[in-house]
């Protein structure tokens, strides 16, 4: 029987460090310039969807941020970031949960996802996402959202992927999100490998 998703992730997790994945990021440096050309700061609340055991949260207590969401599918994942920060662990609301089936109990100035949209390859996923980001993100509230683009990757951790333009990407999310702006970003892998990602903004109406 093949895994669950969660199955999946979790064994990904465990098995090797955060830096000897693909999407391993010294600095979280693309996240945080798409939260300054958003010009979010320590007074919006955010959710990182799919956050994995990336280190934007690390970066953005740093900075002051004060009201920050961590929600990923794979509890490894999760009790590697805790045991990262430590005492300020308990400054984060964290989530174990596959984004397309979680039920958020409030709304976000800031919905950030790096790279989960991107590995949902049937339209019921999608649109499931949809639902979920529409009721997570406040009125006004804006969401940055990166996958693969048009020349990225077709699969990552032996999962296929969609790609996107940010055209793409808005007609996916749907018309209750407005497209903002959208650029590409080349991500180094930790083996020297390029992989083109498409960054997009929103902000819903």
């Amino acid at each position: 029987m093949p895994d669950t998703r969660q199955e999946h992730w979790n064994r990904v997790y465990r098995a090797k460090t955060e830096a000897e994945m693909s999407w391993y990021q010294a600095s979280p440096t693309p996240s945080l310039e798409a939260l300054h050309r958003l010009d979010a700061g320590p007074d919006n609340s955010l959710i990182d969807v799919g956050a994995g055991a990336s280190s934007l949260v690390d970066a953005l207590l740093q900075r002051g941020w004060r009201d920050l969401t961590v929600l990923d599918i794979a509890p490894s994942a999760i009790e590697a970031v805790k045991a990262r920060l430590g005492a300020d662990a308990a400054k984060v609301d964290w989530h174990v949960a596959d984004i397309t089936q979680w039920i958020p109990s409030r709304q976000y100035d800031i919905w950030h996802d790096r790279a989960v949209f991107h590995f949902l390859t049937e339209p019921a996923q999608r649109e499931a996402y949809r639902k979920v980001l529409d009721k997570a993100l406040a009125p006004g509230g804006r969401a940055i959202v990166a996958t693969f683009a048009r020349g990225g990757p077709e699969k990552c951790s032996g999962l296929p992927v969609r790609r996107y333009d940010g055209q793409g990407l808005a007609r996916e999310l749907g018309p209750s999100l407005q497209l903002l702006e959208s650029w590409q970003q080349d991500h180094v892998t930790p083996w020297g490998s390029s992989q083109a990602f498409n960054w997009c903004a929103f902000r819903r109406a």
